[in-house]
């Protein structure tokens, strides 16, 4: 008989959106706080069903093209978190943009099965029903905006672009099945276990699969549509983009590339090299020149993703769990220096230009201080998670023999530096343009703290969480 319950998460979720959508079509405006906390509620029964049914190893379904482990458990509890901190930082923003709207939750809610399926995928097929269930959910989340021209654009180029993507890495799947007559990962990694196994067709279909890979990551050079996606949607819109979507584009690589054709890596490894230098140069050279703090966020985004990659490109079980636990610590800074953006907004006001953040030590000490140190923990700076984050990937390669990947690390992230600290020297030098205070509600400030302090908490004792991505990943 069909086993369903390593899918229970994923089904409970299903129907959990179902709820959300059917209730949300009787409320009026002023009652859609019960929207929210239905959203929240569906968090909560997925989080517990998939701490319910924590596998202590792996529990396959659906004729072996689902599977439940403890990676993909863990993976999914760190993902219902970022989902809820959208749901937090994004309420009283929605209210005063008058976006507070069913259709934001519901979205994000299918953005998160997506996530959801992608992280339990174990066949080709699998994976690429919940890359399309998450990008389908983006697409129309930047559209939200109806009355903002640039997020029409915005999304007008994310949804051909990633049409574009789609479809090449759906051919690399279609190359990949008729050279090896299977879509399971189990399979694929057996075929190419065999000698002689990786051939000229094997090969393409593999570039394909890379490139499909890398734009899903943002990565250098198919990374144009990040800036344009993240300047052009609304905040919460790209809170949620530049968070949670990274634990689906590692889940990307993790299945395909080391479970499904790790005995490939010789051939995939300098494919992700050159990305992966490429990222981190253009990403933190790019940033530099920005003043818009979202596009900031961008070109950040993408040199971050030259470091994730850097696990991959390592090729050991170290190097995989390093991208892990880089991809977990970032998803904890993206939302909480987009939290900030949206802290710092009010009604009619947008604080997303650098400027926005002069002086603002004089105008609250306390969320100068936290944003200090999310901006520390993206530079890399000690004792925060950042910086282990990136010492444990730069470890990998060293490891590995890739001195040179290393060192063009440490140089290019000394580089990116230069635009964290700045908005650093902003807030404390710089006298206040704007001596409005700050209009947040009081749950909104403490769970942006949190956040903060989180970061300091993971960077002074990375251990735990370490010691968990090495467990699981085992």
């Amino acid at each position: 008989m069909l086993d369903f319950q390593p899918a229970a998460a994923e089904i409970f979720m299903l129907f959990a959106i179902c709820v959300v959508l059917l209730v949300d079509v009787y409320l009026g405006p002023a009652q859609r706080m019960v929207t929210f906390r239905l959203a929240m509620l569906a968090l909560v029964g997925a989080a517990m069903c998939s701490a319910y049914y924590l596998p202590s190893g792996m529990q396959t379904t659906f004729s072996g093209s689902f599977i439940l482990d403890p990676a993909s458990a863990v993976l999914k509890l760190f993902a219902y978190l970022i989902v809820a901190l959208v749901f937090m930082y994004s309420r009283d923003y929605l209210v005063r943009a008058g976006l507070f709207k069913g259709e934001f939750f519901v979205l994000v809610l299918f953005g998160l099965l997506g996530i959801m399926v992608m992280l339990s995928a174990y066949s080709l097929l699998t994976l690429y029903l919940g890359l399309e269930i998450l990008s389908l959910s983006l697409y129309a989340l930047v559209a939200f905006d109806r009355d903002s021209a640039n997020a029409a654009e915005s999304a007008m180029k994310y949804f051909v672009l990633g049409a574009i993507a789609s479809g090449t890495l759906l051919y690399g799947i279609s190359i990949l099945y008729g050279v090896t007559g299977t879509v399971q990962l189990g399979a694929l990694a057996a075929h190419f276990a065999a000698p002689d196994a990786v051939t000229v067709p094997a090969l393409l279909g593999l570039a394909f699969i890379v490139v499909g890979v890398a734009f899903k990551f943002g990565a250098v050079p198919f990374h144009t549509w990040v800036p344009d996606v993240y300047q052009g949607a609304t905040t919460p819109v790209t809170l949620f983009i530049g968070s949670a979507p990274k634990i689906a584009a590692f889940a990307l690589a993790w299945r395909l590339l080391s479970e499904g054709l790790g005995d490939m890596h010789s051939s995939w490894q300098g494919m992700l090299a050159v990305l992966c230098v490429l990222s981190l140069a253009l990403g933190n050279v790019a940033a530099i020149a920005q003043s818009n703090l979202k596009r900031m966020l961008a070109y950040s985004t993408i040199s971050h993703v030259g470091f994730i990659l850097m696990g991959f490109v390592a090729g050991s079980e170290e190097g995989l769990r390093a991208a892990m636990f880089y991809t977990l610590a970032y998803s904890l800074m993206a939302a909480a220096a987009f939290g900030m953006i949206i802290l710092l907004s009010r009604k009619g006001f947008e604080a997303e230009n650098l400027g926005d953040f002069k002086g603002l030590n004089a105008r609250s000490p306390w969320f100068a201080f936290i944003m200090l140190m999310i901006m520390f923990s993206m530079a890399g700076v000690p004792p925060f998670v950042g910086f282990y984050a990136k010492l444990v990937v730069l470890g990998s390669v060293i490891e590995a023999g890739m001195l040179w990947l290393a060192l063009t690390g440490v140089v290019l992230a000394v580089v990116g530096a230069f635009y964290y600290l700045r908005i650093v020297w902003f807030m404390y030098f710089v006298e206040p343009s704007d001596n409005e205070p700050l209009d947040a509600a009081v749950d909104l400030r403490f769970v942006i703290s949190a956040n903060g302090l989180g970061l300091l908490a993971l960077g002074l004792f990375p251990g735990a969480l370490l010691n968990l991505c090495a467990r699981v990943l085992a």
